[in-house]
């Protein structure tokens, strides 16, 4: 008979260490007795664990703001930002956003730039991103323990090794390798939307749901999905070219070497023809139609019409494959009118056997705006640094 190794009690005090820090890095703020009921301690081992951690800086407790409420209030136990800082870096296809974010999930500081001509090379990008990283630390007085990395491509989340990345011309590029080694850094690299995925799921509208899929629309369309409260990444962290799925036979051809992706009718260059906008047109002066838009319902309909349909039929092929509770629009997709996003759910919940079955399949836009895919690329970042803090 194997007897079952019992675990050393330093080893079960770093444990709930880090349990008690993650809960207080996605939760925020909380009073000693809910983190021992969170997390089934007694309330002298937290009294313990939080004694430690403020004597170390990672956390305060604080009394809340005065409330109505009779009786002494309980005190708060705070998540101290600059305790631990990470880096976090989102490559686009135009522009490059970089932050610093602190323990509890808040951007301390924070740079961007335009990628054009030369300026979107690897060599340039990865050049930029170190200095600029640097400068920010120095100018807010941090040290990143971590890095996390945000990529339109496919990526080996391994590694960190970006096989291609279509929309920014770039193939074969080791990112993670390349950015560790002068960073002297864990960095973390991984697909944008599968990102973007991962920030919803913990801060932004689908905290609280297991299973969900954010899809996203930039230049290219791509699509993160959280499968049973964990992100799904497949063989080697390959997933989520929901882009890629061809809905229509013989239609335009695609960058990926297909042709009829999706993508091609409902990417950027899909919005500017339903537009009616010539092809070079800014990003910034869609979203001015798209607000337009919004505020004539009729319009909004008959203008996106064929454009809606389309990304209805891939969205459909989405719930029926994935099964999602919740489906999150992000970037362009966030963007489109009410009404449009209204008449998509009402025909994908008819149209999808597995909508149907789930009681509806809600389908809503990104609360996070801009920032989804930082604070997705910050979220894998802290996931290997909290035990070390």
């Amino acid at each position: 008979m194997t007897s079952t190794p019992v675990a050393r009690p330093d080893e079960v005090r770093r444990h709930n260490r880090t349990t008690l820090l993650r809960l207080l890095h996605v939760g925020g703020p909380v009073t000693r007795a809910a983190l021992a009921t969170e997390l089934g301690l007694n309330r002298s081992t937290i009294k313990t664990l939080v004694d430690s951690l403020a004597e170390a800086g990672v956390v305060e407790e604080r009394v809340p703001r005065p409330g109505r409420g009779a009786g002494r209030p309980s005190l708060l136990v705070l998540p101290q930002p600059q305790a631990a800082v990470v880096l976090a870096v989102d490559i686009q296809v135009e522009h490059v956003a970089l932050a610093l974010v602190g323990f509890g999930g808040q951007i301390l500081g924070r740079n961007s730039w335009n990628l054009r001509g030369r300026s979107r090379e690897p060599d340039e990008v990865i050049t930029h991103v170190i200095e600029s990283a640097g400068m920010l630390a120095a100018d807010l007085g941090v040290e990143p323990i971590g890095t996390g990395v945000s990529v339109p491509g496919v990526v080996r989340r391994s590694d960190g090794y970006v096989h291609q990345a279509p929309n920014l011309r770039w193939t074969d590029v080791a990112l993670g390798e390349r950015l560790g080694s002068v960073l002297r850094m864990p960095v973390v690299v991984g697909n944008d939307a599968e990102l973007g995925a991962v920030a919803e799921h913990l801060r932004g509208v689908a905290k609280g749901s297991s299973d969900a899929v954010y899809v996203s629309a930039d230049v290219g369309v791509g699509g993160g999905v959280i499968a049973d409260g964990s992100s799904l990444r497949g063989a080697a962290g390959y997933i989520g070219e929901l882009g890629h799925m061809v809905i229509r036979p013989g239609g335009r051809g695609c960058y990926c070497g297909s042709s009829g992706c999706w993508e091609t009718e409902v990417g950027e260059a899909a919005l500017r023809r339903a537009l009616d906008v010539p092809e070079e047109t800014p990003r910034g002066v869609l979203l001015v139609e798209l607000r337009e838009l919004e505020k004539d319902p009729a319009r909004a309909a008959e203008k996106l019409g064929e454009f809606a349909e389309w990304l209805t039929l891939g969205l459909v092929n989405v719930v029926n494959l994935l099964g999602p509770q919740l489906v999150v629009l992000g970037e362009l997709f966030g963007m489109l009118p009410e009404e449009v996003v209204r008449k998509v759910t009402a025909e994908v919940q008819r149209r999808s056997m597995v909508s149907r079955a789930v009681g509806g399949t809600r389908i809503v836009p990104s609360a996070l705006g801009v920032d989804v895919k930082l604070l997705g690329a910050a979220e894998v970042a802290f996931e290997g640094v909290l035990d070390t803090v």
